[in-house]
């Protein structure tokens, strides 16, 4: 298998009311992916705004993952959790800023659409932003926006050549691809257009669009990282932000967690028995992390009997 991947010179500016969809049919051929920018998508809608960039963060921002310095991680109104709510100040005018595309799944369906009715071609088309990933340094582009193709393929169930189950393995297609389309294009090369050709096995059939890039992210609350490690100490002892935690913990990671915290923890008639006051400062903060409770009807004076929260 073989692919070929090409980014043309030449495209131009990109200003408010550019036709996306004409601007990449001279390039496209049936059953191609083209890869697009969300820089220019966004000023293509007149997401570009002249306003202070802290103003700008805080209003599109829903939730604060962590901060370091200057620097916030966010999840904005895309459910995306990305550096300063995704909003960029390259490649634009001095003192403006570019926005994310209110509904970048939205805007693919549409230039998909357009392309079809304007060539004839059933193509699948990405809208790519840059972004950081935990655990590691540097950037690479993802998928913000996606149709006319499976953002994720899932091989559960499946076997590989050894006959070992695939319980976990489920390649970020979607993000593969841009990743991919970022190495051709550059960041300064003024090339906010690609398309990958030989990918045309993927491209669904004209008028099936797919979940979306949105089907990408992980909802809060199974996201073992749902804030930074500074945030979840601040959260578990103000006792706010509960859903990022996750579900109830089981019983032996509690215990684990009550013993290592110097907690005597025992098991009486199928109860967990903690040998400190329910007012324990401590006690509490782990116990909201953790997702357990002190159990209704117990002696929170001297020892607390827990319960997992429903």
């Amino acid at each position: 298998m073989s692919i070929e991947v090409f980014s043309p010179d030449g495209i131009g500016e990109v200003t408010a009311g550019t036709d996306l969809a004409a601007l990449c049919a001279p390039y496209v051929a049936d059953g191609d992916v083209v890869v697009i920018t969300s820089k220019v998508v966004s000023k293509a809608e007149g997401r570009v705004v002249a306003v202070d960039r802290e103003d700008a963060i805080r209003a599109e921002t829903v939730r604060l993952v962590a901060r370091r310095g200057p620097t916030s991680i966010v999840e904005n109104h895309l459910g995306l959790v990305m550096a300063a709510a995704g909003i960029d100040a390259s490649n634009v005018e001095p003192g403006k800023l570019v926005l994310l595309p209110l509904d970048p799944d939205a805007s693919a369906r549409r230039i998909r659409e357009d392309l079809a009715a304007s060539t004839g071609y059933d193509v699948a088309v990405l809208i790519s932003d840059t972004a950081g990933r935990a655990w590691r340094h540097g950037q690479t582009d993802i998928a913000v926006g996606a149709a006319g193709l499976e953002p994720m393929v899932s091989f559960d169930g499946s076997t590989d050549s050894y006959g070992n189950p695939l319980a976990v393995t489920a390649p970020a297609v979607a993000d593969e691809i841009t990743g991919i389309a970022e190495v051709v294009s550059g960041k300064l090369g003024g090339r906010p257009v690609t398309v990958v050709r030989g990918l045309a096995d993927r491209v669904l059939p004209r008028g099936q669009h797919g979940p979306g890039a949105r089907s990408l992210v992980r909802e809060v609350g199974t996201d073992m990282f749902g804030l930074g490690s500074r945030e979840a100490v601040t959260a578990a002892l103000a006792g706010r932000d509960r859903t990022a935690f996750g579900a109830p913990a089981l019983v032996g990671d509690l215990v684990a967690a009550l013993t290592e915290c110097g907690f005597a923890v025992t098991e009486l008639d199928g109860r967990l028995e903690v040998a400190a006051p329910a007012t324990d400062v401590r006690l509490g903060a782990l116990l909201f992390a953790f997702g357990w409770a002190p159990a209704p009807g117990s002696n929170a004076d001297t020892s607390t009997s827990l319960a997992p929260l429903s």
